[in-house]
């Protein structure tokens, strides 16, 4: 098990990247808008770099939803692999069956 405050820490960033989800997506627009003068551009940098850093959707960590594993994931289970195989093995993922021959 992952420790409690990393697992916290990456919630509070997923929070923020949704709270400022629309104003970045706003800033970037208006930074990349090639028919507003370099003025307005740069200002728009300047305030996108004001917003929090954890609010940057890059710095959520992909995690295990069961035991806060940081890595080897399945992003389509978001479990890692250790709990995906002992879910496997237990019948509780439709479909899945552990491999032998």
């Amino acid at each position: 098990m992952a420790k409690k405050s990393a697992i916290e820490k990456n919630k509070k960033r997923m929070k923020l990247a949704a709270k400022y989800a629309a104003k970045r997506d706003q800033l970037k627009a208006l930074a990349k808008d090639l028919s507003l003068s370099p003025e307005e551009r740069f200002n728009a940098r300047l305030k996108l770099a004001e917003l929090p850093r954890n609010s940057a959707p890059t710095r959520i960590r992909l995690r295990c939803e069961l035991s806060g594993r940081p890595r080897g994931n399945y992003r389509k289970f978001r479990l890692s692999r250790i709990a995906l195989r002992d879910l496997a093995s237990s019948g509780q993922i439709p479909g899945m069956v552990k491999s032998s021959w």
